[in-house]
């Protein structure tokens, strides 16, 4: 390891997201870049890799690791061993948290040593749902059989932290199946639990089906079923820290913390985006185009904005207040140094105060219940109000 600088603290939180492509089929709600793992794009993928890693800074500690896709979990034993090391010998040390996706299907034990070995503290398990039905509708690999494997495997692995994503207002789910979900997921024990209304994303199965009249949107029933998941997860002990996680005491997800907090994160591999010394920008969403461009000592930048103060500030406002501490305006103001931005917003904050949406006190903001329920309406009026002023 190289030894620790001494200015390591005169920055903002460092993550590092790495993005795993491979997945052996595409969900129909899906719209992440993914390929079918040839072995040949594969070891094109872990060499580009070891030259994404070798530009990690060596003067700045990173502080969390998120490792997603894709799916991760479907990497060998020896390639996730490979990946793991190929980034550690590039960090300052090591990471506070190290977090990797898995599907169940992928969870095996000579995978979870290894993983345990490079010194990952989370393993994140898309279950989606334990309804074999509901599954198949959402084009999910895994039985509900192989869950509870994977959970047996995990548990025995002893990791850290544990999360389990569970998935809600699926075509033809009912409410009281639902409940049964997650009454299912706090059995088994899990330190946190992402709960993720279904969406419609463009250029996915899903999004098809719904221009086909196959599926619709119905926003009265995804409310409900918000609420009551709300509830029993609150009353089943899991905390919500953010309008889609719910953990026990001190099982947060920190690198989330820090990507909402507008702290600085690097993402590594194909379509992966970064936030990182003044500009945000993805490598390109082409295994071929990224890989060469890796090859060549130039790393492609696609999708670049340069930051200023204010688009910090308001991406800021609009991720902070999706977590149930809310934000602290002087703070962000101190931060980011954007009062003009606060100012443009004055009128917007109000208006959702008057309307139950928003508690201030101070300099304190935080969404009221029925404001965490329109939460993603309130954002995109906040980004308005930035832009016209």
């Amino acid at each position: 390891m190289v030894s620790k600088p001494q200015s390591l603290t005169n920055h903002p939180k460092l993550g590092v997201y790495v993005h795993v492509p491979f997945c052996a089929s595409t969900c129909d709600f899906c719209a992440f870049y993914q390929e079918k793992p040839r072995r040949g794009d594969l070891d094109r993928y872990l060499m580009g890799m070891d030259a994404e890693f070798a530009l990690l800074p060596q003067d700045r500690r990173v502080d969390t690791v998120f490792w997603g896709g894709g799916t991760p979990g479907l990497l060998a034993a020896k390639d996730l061993e490979r990946l793991g090391q190929s980034m550690l010998e590039h960090l300052v040390e090591p990471p506070k948290e190290w977090t990797i996706e898995m599907a169940p299907s992928t969870v095996k034990e000579d995978k979870l040593e290894v993983l345990k070995e490079l010194g990952v503290t989370r393993v994140s398990m898309g279950v989606q749902s334990f309804d074999a039905d509901l599954l198949e509708s959402l084009g999910r690999l895994h039985r509900p059989n192989q869950i509870y494997t994977a959970w047996e495997r995990l548990k025995a692995a002893d990791f850290p932290q544990t999360n389990l994503d569970l998935m809600f207002a699926i075509p033809n789910q009912s409410l009281e199946q639902w409940e049964a979900a997650i009454y299912e997921a706090a059995r088994l024990g899990p330190t946190h639990l992402s709960t993720y209304c279904l969406t419609f994303e463009e250029d996915t199965a899903l999004y098809v089906k719904l221009s086909e009249g196959k599926v619709s949107i119905d926003e009265e029933r995804e409310r409900r079923f918000y609420e009551r998941g709300w509830e029993l997860l609150a009353e089943l002990g899991y905390a919500q820290y953010e309008v889609s996680n719910f953990s026990k005491p001190g099982a947060e997800c920190v690198h989330n913390v820090n990507t909402w907090r507008m702290q600085e994160w690097i993402g590594c591999g194909p379509s992966a985006a970064s936030q990182y010394q003044g500009e945000r920008y993805q490598r390109p969403a082409n295994l071929d185009e990224w890989g060469a461009s890796m090859e060549s000592g130039q790393p492609a930048k696609t999708e670049r904005v340069e930051l200023d103060a204010s688009i910090l500030f308001a991406d800021a406002l609009v991720f902070g207040l999706r977590m149930n501490t809310g934000c602290n305006l002087d703070m962000i103001r101190d931060q980011f140094h954007a009062p003009e931005v606060l100012q443009s917003i004055e009128t917007l904050l109000k208006r959702l105060e008057v309307e139950g949406l928003l508690l201030r006190k101070g300099a304190n903001i935080q969404l009221t219940h029925k404001g965490r329920l329109v939460c993603d309406a309130i954002g995109s009026s906040i980004l308005q109000a930035v832009d016209e002023a």
